[in-house]
């Protein structure tokens, strides 16, 4: 097995930390991680997230990195080589393929995400937001979304812009982008961490951010006004560890094909792990503080980076710059893990189909590209419902029985559920279970390099009984079996 990837190779350690950083330090920790922890209680499911970021999303990083090492290839290959070595089935590719296909679903609504913070930028330059009422701040978002042809636009620019740094390759395009994305970005969020440090709401937003409340992790309240008892928030703060960290989507496995035998896998991990999760607190410090002073919702959901902070962006002193410096740094958050994303696919294209980067780019942003259209009418507000009905009128065919639950989603709902709730977690449980119990311990001792026994110990016995088991618990509460 060759041990040297075709692709090339991280000039550094640093480089690698950056990249891996960059591809976990997404919309997930500026955009998705602020509003899902207002929703579900603040503190209380920042703890849960805490506790599954480090006993279940850490080990399983580890053991990403040290296969993408081992196989020095795209994730379908190096599952399938490591699964020939292990003497096992080589039907393990799946296991590449599924982080594959779960890159390309969640680029398909990133891009159309990243390409409305692109425009917000603009937006918010411009000075659209000032004294702007919560009503025309609202207007600017709906007219923004309603109109189909902008934001396919805009989600064409961002596909471009993504290919452009892939089809360079790893020391032209990746890493000379990452080297100068990342520094930028921590400087970007820290400016708004100190704004939001003087502000009025900081205490407020601590407070919200880090005093637990278990009852609202528990407990929901339906539509009757009834208590009940609740999984949920414990799902979307455990499935989210997956999320943020790029696990299970081959992003990070990929990464580690590029990595030097000298870097220690652990040494690297830890590093990404605490940069990840400082960055999701730290934005969580500098949009709460900002959501506070301004007496605005925490729960704002989806919409709280678009319809909720630029009222706020509109009336604070020198919101105009704040605004665009907040969604600059979105935009780069969003570029650097969108490249990780479609890394593992046009990998694959260059080994297997014997296309050039530049080729294997086009044909893997084509592709997302074509899938974001449909996330495109979920942000008009097209369910799943009305694009069925839509087709059965246009072939003649009546209107067939949908059921409610499922065909009122939008296609962004369903495509956000199935990869942070299933495929994420699943492609993190099997990779565990390939490791910890399927691949020979020679092969894993000489690519993890523990120096210290009882960590690689401790490791092994989270990767082989915490991680699968809490995995588990994630698919008995989707099904509806666990609370």
């Amino acid at each position: 097995m060759s041990k040297v990837s075709i692709h090339g190779a991280w000039s550094s350690r640093l480089i690698f930390i950056f990249a891996a950083v960059g591809s976990a330090v997404g919309l997930g920790n500026i955009w998705k991680f602020p509003y899902i922890a207002g929703e579900y209680g603040g503190g209380a499911f920042v703890l849960v997230y805490l506790v599954s970021v480090l006993l279940i999303g850490m080990p399983i990083m580890m053991a990403e990195i040290m296969l993408g090492r081992r196989g020095r290839q795209s994730p379908v290959n190096t599952m399938y080589n490591l699964a020939i070595e292990a003497g096992q089935h080589s039907a393990w590719k799946y296991l590449g393929w599924m982080g594959m296909i779960a890159g390309f679903m969640i680029l398909s609504y990133y891009s159309v995400v990243a390409g409305e913070v692109m425009a917000y930028i603009f937006r918010a330059a411009s000075g659209a937001f000032t004294n702007q009422t919560p009503s025309g701040i609202r207007s600017i978002y709906s007219d923004f979304v309603s109109d189909p042809e902008n934001l396919l636009a805009w989600h064409t620019i961002f596909i471009i812009v993504t290919m452009a740094v892939v089809a360079r390759g790893v020391r032209d395009g990746l890493e000379k982008t990452l080297r100068i994305l990342m520094p930028l970005l921590f400087v970007l969020l820290l400016v708004l961490v100190g704004y939001g440090l003087n502000s009025d709401g900081f205490g407020e937003a601590v407070k919200f951010m880090f005093q637990p409340n278990l009852e609202k992790l528990i407990y929901t309240v339906n539509d009757n006004g009834v208590q009940e008892l609740t999984a949920k928030p414990i799902l979307v703060a455990m499935g989210h560890a997956f999320f943020t960290l790029s696990l299970g989507m081959g992003a990070i496995l990929t990464y580690g094909a590029y990595l030097g035998r000298d870097v220690s896998i652990s040494h690297v991990t830890l590093t990404i792990v605490i940069i990840d999760t400082v960055v999701a607190l730290l934005a969580g410090l500098a949009i709460f503080p900002i959501v506070f002073s301004h007496q605005l919702d925490p729960a704002g959901g989806p919409g709280l980076i678009f319809q909720t902070l630029p009222i706020a962006f509109g009336s604070m002193p020198g919101g105009t710059f704040f605004g665009a410096l907040f969604f600059i740094l979105l935009f780069f958050a969003a570029w650097s893990s969108a490249i990780s994303l479609i890394e593992p696919a046009v990998a694959w294209m260059v080994e297997s189909k014997d296309m050039t980067r530049v080729k294997a780019a086009v044909w893997g942003g084509s592709i997302v590209w074509l899938l974001g259209i449909a996330s495109i009418f979920s942000a008009t507000g097209t369910t799943l419902r009305d694009i069925f009905i839509t087709l059965l009128d246009w072939v003649g065919l009546e209107t067939i029985g949908l059921k409610q639950d499922f065909f009122s989603l939008t296609f962004f709902e369903v495509i956000d559920f199935a990869t942070a709730n299933i495929m994420l977690p699943l492609g993190g449980m099997l990779t565990a279970i390939f490791v910890g119990w399927v691949m020979h311990r020679e092969s894993v001792r000489a690519e993890i390099n523990v120096r210290h026994g009882d960590l690689c110990t401790l490791w092994m016995t989270l990767l082989k009984y915490v991680s699968p088991v809490a995995v588990f618990i994630i698919f008995l509460s989707v099904i509806g079996l666990l609370g």
